[in-house]
Order: C-alpha cells, then structure tokens, then sequence
C-alpha cells in the first residue's frame, strides 16, 4: 500500500480575500508548518482544523477542501506513509479466522514498499527519543488505528490487544530492520508469515 495521496494546494482565486496566502507551494507549506505547529502544541486530539486554518492565514474550509481531514492533514504534515483507515479496512477485510496472516503479510509487504520503511522507522526513532513526537503518535495511533481497529472486533479488551498486536510489529521492526538480527533480518516474507501469524490471530481472538 502507497502513502495516501496529498494534493498540492492550489493558487487562490484571482480575487483577494484578507488572510488568504497567494502560490499553492507556498501555501501548502504554510499549512502544513502551521499544522506541525498546532499538534505539536496541542496534541493530535486537541488540535483542531480551525486552529489550524488561523496559524496558517487561511479558511478553514480550504483545509477541509485539499486535505478533507484532521487525520490527513496529520498524515501530509509528518510525511506519515500509511493511511490508518486503509489498514483497517484491508486486515480487518475478509474470515477473521485468518486475520492474523492477512496482518503477518501486510506488514511484511508494507515494509518492502520503497521509502515506505525509511519514514516509519524515522518515525519510531523519533517517538522513540522524543517525548513530543511520542505524544503525538500516541494520540495519532490511539485515535485512528486503535479504536477504528477495535471498533470492528467483537472480541474481548479490543483496544488492548489491538496494542499489543502494534507492539510486536514495532518490536519485529526494531529487531529485522534497525537491528538487524540474524537470522530475522534475512528470513523471507514467506518464511515470517506463518511464524508471526498465529500470534497476531491470538491478539485479535480468532482461532
């Protein structure tokens, strides 16, 4: 899976309107700094669309036209390569007793995707460091991952074994790719998919 398409913000109407910034790269920059801004002020729960749009010198309703919404202005603002929605709708898709390998696989997939691993293990690395870069994906992952995930799963603690599920993928992350531990950094997607999905079928209740 790519990274969700982010259009460019275009020029403005040729009339002037007071607070509206003129160039659609300058444009999209000024936003997307003023919604690094405001999350990274307020967390990613408390920041809001509006906030956002008065940072930036521009309609709120701009945002919610090029962007369509808080959760993909975030995802533009920190280059973030996977759409939450997306995931949940491809693992959670289909048997639920087999939504361990369907997960097992995904990942792995994903992680083979050029420039796809490069930015999400930044993204680790920075959560990892930096307290304020935890905050946000803590609020960001909770919002969007956790609870959509575990709004479709009729199983007991939902959000918590949806977490511990996202823990063993960090984890496997951390050691087949910042690591690099032998012989898991070398195993193929064919070799870990059926090792790691039983484990991820148990988070999830299935069988």
């Amino acid at each position: 899976m790519t990274s969700a398409e982010q259009p460019a913000v275009p020029s403005p109407a040729p009339r002037k309107r007071p607070g509206r910034r003129p160039g659609s790269t300058d444009t999209r920059r000024t936003v997307l700094e003023a919604a690094r801004a405001e999350f990274a002020a307020r967390g990613y729960e408390k920041a809001s669309m509006r906030a956002i749009g008065r940072t930036a010198g521009v309609d709120a309703a701009l945002l919610h036209h090029y962007f369509g919404s808080k959760d993909r202005l975030f995802l533009a603002a920190l280059e973030f390569p996977v759409d939450p929605r997306t995931v949940v709708e491809q693992v959670l898709a289909g048997d639920r007793a087999t939504v361990g390998e369907r997960v097992a696989g995904f990942v792995l997939t994903l992680w083979e995707q050029p420039g796809v691993l490069d930015r999400l293990l930044a993204l680790i690395r920075a959560a990892a460091t930096t307290e304020q870069v935890a905050e946000l994906m803590r609020g960001f992952v909770l919002e969007e991952l956790v609870r959509r995930a575990a709004a479709e799963l009729d199983i007991d603690q939902p959000e918590l074994r949806t977490e511990l599920m996202l823990s063993q993928i960090i984890g496997l992350a951390m050691a087949r790719y910042v690591i690099g531990v032998e012989p898991l950094a070398s195993a193929t997607r064919e070799e870990l998919v059926p090792l790691l999905a039983p484990t991820f079928q148990g988070y999830l209740g299935g069988a």
